[in-house]
């Protein structure tokens, strides 16, 4: 269940996903009782003060901009992270040097800015990723995402060699979400936190990460900047 809550100015979702337990009258055939447990609590009393505390935390600031994004589905928020099933999408790439840097950014801009075989200008869309393919999260590369009404067939050619665009096929992702700014040190201690919640939990997390970053960090205070580390996964089923 996704809810926004509509009496904060910033309008906050919550999300809860569980199990919702209802008690059947054998006599009359109707509903007589109803229970809901949450995946992101453990006690899941009526009157539950972790589950305050869960509704609380939820009703913090991230700025999120008014673009596009890739299309997900969240399918389990646990206390410290969100599993989503995320649909394709195409990326712009590049080089990049390390997970919380901005070298290549400005080529990739380029790209959707009109620096291509059309000169076309691409609508902006929001986060940019940058992906790390290895254990050290040394080898990384920084993306665009290219808006969902585009395809392969139809985007204009980069006009640079070390731009390529990419196909991404989506898939099972597990998200832990921060604010903000985002140094090397702290991703990396994001990324770490996060694998070691999904080992303990019994997924099983691919080779390397993503960082995604929402916000231009010249125009967004940190304490409201909306950060995320993604980790693959190999597979996941609701019962996990």
């Amino acid at each position: 269940m996704v809810m926004k809550f509509m009496p904060l100015p910033w309008k906050p979702e919550l999300v809860f996903t569980g199990t919702s337990v209802m008690g059947i009258n054998p006599e009359t055939g109707k509903f007589c009782s109803h229970l809901d447990l949450w995946d992101s609590i453990k006690n899941n009393d009526y009157f539950s003060l972790e589950g305050f505390l869960d509704v609380l935390k939820q009703l913090r600031i991230y700025k999120t901009p008014d673009l596009e994004t890739p299309k997900y589905q969240i399918l389990k928020r646990t206390a410290n992270y969100e599993v989503r099933r995320y649909s394709p999408f195409i990326v712009v790439e590049t080089n990049g040097d390390k997970l919380s840097g901005s070298t290549g950014f400005n080529d990739v801009a380029g790209y959707i800015f009109g620096k291509n075989s059309k000169t076309e200008k691409i609508p902006m869309t929001t986060p940019v990723f940058t992906q790390a393919y290895d254990n050290e999260l040394k080898k990384v590369s920084i993306q665009i995402v290219l808006p969902q009404d585009k395809d392969m067939s139809s985007l204009p050619d980069p006009n640079q060699e070390t731009l390529d665009l990419r196909k991404v096929e989506g898939g099972i992702a597990a998200v832990l979400k921060f604010s903000g700014k985002p140094t090397e040190d702290i991703v990396h201690e994001k990324e770490k936190e996060l694998h070691t919640s999904l080992i303990r939990d019994g997924l099983r997390p691919k080779i390397g990460c993503l960082l995604a970053r929402y916000n231009d960090p010249g125009q967004t205070w940190s304490f409201i900047m909306r950060n995320e580390v993604l980790i693959w996964l190999e597979e996941f089923s609701l019962d996990s």
